[in-house]
Parts: C-alpha cells; structure tokens; sequence
C-alpha cells in the first residue's frame, strides 16, 4: 500500500482563514500552512476508493490490497470491524490519541500498520508541538525505558505524562496519594485525574511501587513521587526524623527504578524553586524528595520540566 499525503488538516487547512488563535497566528508569521486532507492511495484518491462507512469514519479498499480506517473529521472516532487488521489508519490524533491505543488493544492496529496523523488544525498550539507528541505515540522508545516528569502544583506535568502514554494499549496507572476520603476537595482532584485516563488502563492504589516495577512488563505511570514519599513517612510515624526511615524504601525503589523491564513514566515536584519550609520536618521532605529526584534522574533515559504546560527535555 503506497499512501502519498498531500494535506493532513482539518478541512479549514491551519491556519484557518479569519482565525486570530494563537496557533494560527505564528503559522501566518512564518508563512507556514496546512492543506485539507488529501491523500493518494496507490495513486488513487481516497475519497475515489471504495469504501463503507463506519461509525465516526469509513473503511476504504486499497488498489493493491489492504484495507484503511479513515476518521470522518475533526474530533471523529471511527470504530473498527470485528477482525479487521488494517494496512493503515488516519486518525484525529491531535484530539483523540487514546483512540490508537484501543485500536491496538483490540489488534485493529499491528506493528505493520501505517498510522497517519489527520484533520491538523489549532486545536494544537504549532506543528512542531503535534510532532512532538506523535513521537510518543508513533514511535515509543523500546522498553526498558524510563522518564522521570518533574514540575509545580499545577504545572501539566501529569497530564504530559498521561499524554506521552495515551496510545498505549496497556498501562498501569499506579497512583500514590490518599485516596481522598473524608476530603471533598481532594477526592474531586482523584475523580478529575481519573476521568482524563483511558478508561482500559488499571490502577494500582499502591505505596509499593519498587513492587509494581519489578513485575511490570508493560508500560508504568507513577503518579507521583511526592506523595509516594509523603506515605512511607506517614506509615514509618517518623515525621520528627524521617530520613533514617525513608533512606531504606528511597533506596529500593531507586534499585527497582534502575532494573525495570518497563517502559515507566514518574511524576515528581519540583522542590527546589520555592522558599525554604518553616518547620523542620517540611525541610526535610524538600530534601528527601530532592535527593530521590537526582537519583532518578541520575537512572533515567529521559528527563524533563513542565512549566505551565510547556514541556523542557533536560540534558
């Protein structure tokens, strides 16, 4: 199957005319544009093929065999047939990327399967930050890998991480923190979190994530560290003095971090950019949690800073 893309956008090309977004806008200042989809299968145009329509999309016939799965538009999620293996799928990755992650869970979508990105538009803030993201998702590095996510409160750092892992078709989600009870506020955060993930990924309510990483074959999000720690002080009772406590469970998950089968994923804060802790057990959380970040990192095939959603790959 030869497919020959000559436009992959939204059917309002990016920019999109009389569009004063962002996104739009810088393409125009670099003189860059997007064409609508068009694409050439065999030297046959798409919409030439034939083709039956699905739910959210169509499936088309290539010339010299194979079969397509096409994404209708923007936002659309077409449903595979029962047994279909295709030759390739365009896909509204750019909304939807979970959507490749089922198609592989289902085998829909193989090794051998071209997968296109299509209908690009503004909905992603430049091109360059699309193919950014289609990286992870086109083109994961081979596990064992590991990718240690740091930032602020609020900074988008776990949704990078949930984003970097969104096509995969199996994950364990191992979330570290309280699980909210008798606490609205946070039980509507856990609830927020919950409702972002793909609803196949399992989750694993754990403090033992040196366990999880051990027996994991697959892919891991840890979110998060900080609360990870924050637990092994509370079960030790050692808020007075808790690095004697802590140093042995730091110790074992950064053992089980660094001989992981897995491809995994952590999220950490970053503790060092805000003022120094009023109280004696509070600086020595900062420092715990800073030492347990270096060694990490230290271990780690990738590690990057999300500041307000911007995403900065450290050296």
């Amino acid at each position: 199957m030869r497919i020959e893309v000559l436009g992959d956008a939204a059917p309002g090309g990016w920019p999109a005319a009389g569009c004063r977004c962002a996104s739009c806008a810088a393409l125009r200042t670099v003189g860059e544009a997007r064409a609508a989809l068009n694409v050439l299968v065999d030297g046959v145009p798409l919409d030439g093929l034939p083709h039956r329509a699905v739910p959210g999309g169509f499936e088309a016939d290539a010339p010299g065999g194979g079969v397509l799965l096409v994404a209708a538009g923007p936002g659309a999620v077409p449903e595979p047939s029962p047994g279909t293996v295709y030759g390739a799928v365009l896909l509204d990755l750019a909304d939807r990327p979970e959507h490749l992650g089922l198609l592989r869970r289902a085998g829909a979508v193989t090794a051998a399967t071209r997968v296109l990105a299509v209908h690009r538009d503004h909905r992603t803030r430049s091109p360059a930050e699309l193919d950014r993201r289609l990286r992870h998702w086109l083109d994961p590095a081979p596990a064992p890998h590991r990718t240690l996510l740091l930032g602020g409160a609020r900074s988008g750092k776990s949704a990078e991480a949930e984003l970097r892992l969104a096509a995969e078709p199996d994950v364990t989600y191992v979330a570290t923190g309280r699980t909210g009870a008798g606490d609205p506020e946070w039980a509507a955060r856990i609830a927020a979190h919950r409702e972002r993930r793909p609803s196949w990924w399992t989750t694993a309510e754990t403090g033992d994530v040196a366990a999880v990483l051990r027996a994991a074959r697959g892919a891991v999000l840890v979110d998060g560290l900080g609360s990870w720690l924050t637990g092994a002080i509370d079960a030790a009772d050692a808020w007075d003095d808790p690095a004697p406590a802590a140093a042995p469970r730091i110790d074992d998950l950064v053992a089980a971090w660094r001989d992981t089968a897995a491809r995994v994923i952590a999220v950490s804060d970053e503790v060092g950019l805000s003022v120094v802790p009023a109280t004696a057990s509070g600086r020595a959380f900062r420092d715990l949690l800073g030492t347990l970040n270096r060694r990490l990192a230290d271990a780690s095939e990738d590690v990057a800073l999300v500041v307000a959603g911007r995403v900065l790959d450290l050296p």
